[in-house]
């Protein structure tokens, strides 16, 4: 996998956060690496830890574009998951510390007892910064559900991406992995160009579901030239239908 990812044994090593010569090491069959090296690895090559252990991925030509990702949380007392938050000045430890459970301890985290968020998935809230996806305003909460995979990517709503190159991205997305091994990533500003990602840089998905934002809402100003402009219009419209008559 480091070969086919065009990788060093360097560079695998400071993705992996340990010494170049543990992976020396691990292909020589002279150490195994510990559980957390083996989640890292999973999520920087998108194979699930079962399929990174058990099949000789060597022998396979086409590796699969999508598959399960593994993923740390927090539970209370009854063993119920807590939500994390990720505020925008832990964003750049997160892409670190996302395998490291003790990380994500680390988190704010808090349970909310609403009908909306079903039991039995998993939920995050990261904390976004920028205008591209407005009118969600910069700081806005995103609160999300885990996606395992790239097959639960639906085209057009609105996710947030944790990839290795640019961190924490909220966009809408627009699955093209069978086409060309890309996602498309828009806008809601308009302003805002799209663009495509490759799908093995990403490390998370994330389904947007709702925002908290403290930020109210200024009273609209009404802008005389625009009425004068929409009635005018209107006068015009109703003109046609008239002559038609």
């Amino acid at each position: 996998m480091r070969k086919r990812k065009e990788l060093t044994q360097g560079q695998l090593a400071d993705k992996l956060g340990i010494k170049r010569s543990l992976i020396g090491a691990y292909e020589e069959g002279r150490a195994v690496p510990k559980l957390l090296v083996i989640q890292q690895m999973s999520l920087l090559f998108g194979l699930s830890i079962d399929r990174l252990l058990t099949v000789d991925l060597s022998k396979e030509d086409v590796l699969p574009a999508s598959d399960f990702r593994v993923l740390s949380t927090v539970v209370d007392t009854d063993n119920e998951e807590r939500i994390s938050i990720v505020p925008v000045k832990a964003s750049a430890g997160y892409l670190n510390g996302l395998t490291d459970p003790e990380y994500v301890a680390e988190l704010p985290h808090f349970a909310l007892p609403v009908s909306e968020l079903s039991q039995g998935l998993t939920y995050r809230v990261f904390q976004i910064k920028g205008d591209s996806m407005l009118p969600v305003p910069p700081g806005s909460y995103i609160f999300c559900s885990y996606v395992e995979s790239f097959s639960g990517i639906r085209d057009g709503k609105p996710y947030i991406i944790i990839t290795a190159d640019e961190g924490i991205i909220y966009k809408r997305v627009y699955n093209h992995i069978n086409d060309d091994g890309t996602l498309l990533l828009k806008s809601d500003n308009e302003e805002y160009e799209p663009y495509s990602i490759q799908a093995d840089t990403v490390l998370e998905v994330w389904q947007a579901l709702g925002f908290l934002t403290f930020e109210l809402p200024e009273p609209e100003k009404i802008d005389m030239g625009k009425l004068s402009s929409m009635v005018f219009k209107m006068q015009e419209e109703i003109n046609k239908l008239k002559e038609s008559d």
